[in-house]
C-alpha cells in the first residue's frame, strides 16, 4: 500500500461489504475521521487514510497550499492531481485486500479530503458510487481533463458546509451542487451555523443519508 490506513472491519461479515474511505483535512491525520468510525453503520468497512505529504508532528496533507490566496490559486495542483490518483489506487488496492464491494464504495471527506473527494469521484466515478463532502469545495483543476464526459448520473453526494467557515468561503462550497446537478450528479447540499468543522446535526444527517442510499 502506498498510502498507510486505519481499518475497523464490519461488525456484520458477509461475502462482501461495503467501504466507507475517510479522507481528512489539511494538518491533520488518518487519526482524526477515524475517531467516529465506532459511530458509523456497522455492516461497512471503514478505512482512513494518511495523506501523503509530512508537515511534521503528526500532520499531513495532501498538497500544499497558499493561505492568502484567492479560490483559483489556493491550491499546488499539481501535488493535487497526483494525490487524486494516489487515492484512485488506493482504492484498487483495497478491494484487492479486502472482501468490499466494488460497486459500494463511498469517500468521506473533510476540508482538503472533501475537495480531493470530489475530484476523485468526477475522474474515476466507475470507482465511487457516493461522496461525502463536509466543509470543502469543488475544484474542476483538480479533476482529469474531459472528466465532464463522464457518465456521473449514478454518482450521488452529500455535500455540507458551515455558514461561518472562517477557513473555506462557504460561497465555495455553494458553487458545487449547481455545477454537478448540470452534469448529471445527484447532489444534497445542507448549511450548518457552524465554522470549520462538523456539526453534531450534519453528522446525523450524513449518517441517515448513507443509509438513506444504500443500494
Amino acid at each position: 500500500m502506498q498510502l498507510h490506513y486505519l481499518v475497523r472491519e464490519p461488525h456484520d461479515k458477509k461475502t462482501t461489504n461495503p467501504v466507507l474511505i475517510l479522507l481528512h483535512g489539511y494538518g491533520s491525520n488518518e487519526q482524526d475521521l477515524f475517531s467516529f468510525a465506532s459511530e458509523l453503520p456497522g455492516d461497512y468497512y471503514v478505512i482512513s487514510v494518511r495523506a501523503p505529504y509530512d508537515l511534521m508532528y503528526g500532520s499531513y496533507a495532501w498538497y500544499a497550499i497558499n493561505f492568502d490566496a484567492d479560490e483559483n490559486k489556493f491550491s499546488d495542483i499539481g501535488q493535487a492531481q497526483q494525490s487524486r490518483d494516489l487515492i484512485a489506487d488506493f482504492i484498487d488496492e483495497i478491494l484487492q485486500t479486502y472482501p468490499i464491494d466494488p460497486k459500494q464504495v463511498t469517500l468521506i471527506g473533510f476540508s482538503q479530503g472533501c475537495i480531493l473527494s470530489y475530484a476523485v469521484a468526477v475522474s474515476y466515478p466507475e470507482k465511487v458510487q457516493r461522496v461525502v463532502a463536509m466543509s470543502g469545495y469543488f475544484n474542476a483543476e483538480i479533476a482529469v481533463d474531459g472528466f465532464a464526459e463522464n457518465d456521473l448520473k449514478k454518482l450521488q453526494i452529500f455535500a455540507s458546509h458551515g455558514s461561518v467557515d472562517q477557513v473555506v468561503p462557504v460561497e465555495w462550497a455553494r458553487k458545487a451542487a449547481p455545477l454537478l446537478e448540470s452534469l448529471g450528479v445527484q447532489i444534497e447540499y445542507k448549511e450548518y451555523p457552524v465554522g470549520h468543522g462538523v456539526a453534531p446535526q450534519n453528522f446525523f444527517d450524513f449518517r441517515n443519508w448513507l443509509e438513506k442510499t444504500q443500494p
